[in-house]
């Protein structure tokens, strides 16, 4: 277990912000994640869970403890005999395994339905967290449960999907389960049966425009990380979160008001009442594209993403994210989110 005063957390938030933390924890086991728990349960400091820090924006030093798991053990597990059949792969993770590398062993392996999460930055214990989600998959299609140490209690803890209660970007650990757990290991559900989904944004533009049309899982995650590569930075190039915003969910009336003012607006059918508009989209149309405020900025190529310019500070980009919003609102009567966790 590393135990850290002082800690710097520059390595730790994909944005390159240098700030730093009264003390670094991290665990490798799950006897480590009770030691961990024992600590936070009987400190009188506040403490805040990272993984890769690719969904994290640091404003100023942490006068706490950060906590990170470096859990990285795999294994074919088996499921309740009622839930398993014959076409389903179950894989237990651990929280500190890097997402994409579950992706990549899925597809070598012929375990599917994560293809379109491909190059998702973070980790494990994060797409459980998150509901991480691109290219019309989530986490939540896959997870099958979450094992976590109870910090109150250092009890290991079996929570099924079902008591997650996943949504768009959300989970119970981003709400009233906040900071009462540390995740240990997900296991994931995948099938051995191939259903691309083909049909959200340009995917199958792409394959068609290679020649393919009906693609082989590893030609769909090598054309999903071809897109993704296309439009979106390099955190160790250009510091940035991914995807800064959450795309609103907004309902039918609200859409159809907005379609007649901007013709081939694009949207994405949630239900018969509800319509997804891209957030990166709207902060185009506000004319937010490529352009900076101060050493902030948003990406030239992804309205979504905003920068690190070079040497931003976290208050600098919360100053550029702001603006946004309020202009966002202004010309669409719409107000977007932050995705990213700010500290």
């Amino acid at each position: 277990m590393k135990d850290i005063l002082d800690c710097s957390l520059l390595a730790h938030n994909t944005f390159g912000i240098e700030a730093r933390c009264r003390r670094f924890l991290e665990f490798d086991t799950v006897d480590e994640a009770r030691q961990v728990a024992a600590i936070l349960a009987q400190s009188a400091m506040p403490f805040i869970i990272v993984g890769e820090g690719s969904n994290l924006l640091l404003t100023r030093d942490f006068e706490g403890i950060v906590v990170h798991s470096a859990i990285r053990d795999k294994s074919m597990v088996m499921a309740d005999a009622s839930t398993e059949t014959a076409d389903d792969v179950f894989v237990s993770y651990g929280s500190g395994v890097t997402w994409d590398d579950v992706v990549a062993e899925s597809v070598a392996n012929g375990w599917h339905g994560a293809e379109n999460l491909s190059l998702i930055p973070g980790e494990v214990g994060a797409s459980a967290v998150q509901n991480i989600g691109a290219y019309g998959a989530e986490a939540k299609d896959l997870i099958f449960d979450v094992e976590a140490v109870e910090i109150a209690t250092g009890n290991v803890v079996r929570l099924f999907n079902a008591d997650c209660e996943y949504a768009y970007r959300q989970s119970r650990f981003k709400h009233e389960w906040k900071n009462k757990f540390l995740i240990t290991h997900v296991t994931y559900r995948f099938s051995r049966t191939f259903t691309p989904d083909l049909d959200y944004g340009n995917i199958r533009h792409s394959l068609e425009s290679k020649g393919i049309a009906t693609p082989t899982a590893e030609q769909l995650r090598q054309t999903i990380i071809e897109i993704r590569q296309a439009k979106l930075p390099d955190p160790k190039v250009m510091g940035n979160a991914g995807s800064f915003f959450m795309n609103p969910v907004v309902d039918r009336d609200v859409y159809e008001r907005l379609a007649a003012q901007y013709d081939g607006m694009p949207h994405y059918v949630v239900d018969p009442e509800h319509i997804k508009i891209p957030a990166g989209w709207m902060i185009e149309q506000c004319g937010w594209k490529g352009r900076s405020l101060g050493r902030a900025g948003v990406h030239d190529r992804q309205a979504l993403v905003l920068v690190n310019r070079g040497g931003a500070t976290g208050n600098e980009v919360v100053a550029l994210y702001e603006q946004i919003i309020k202009d966002v609102k202004a010309k669409f009567g719409i107000e977007i989110h932050p995705e990213v966790n700010v500290i």
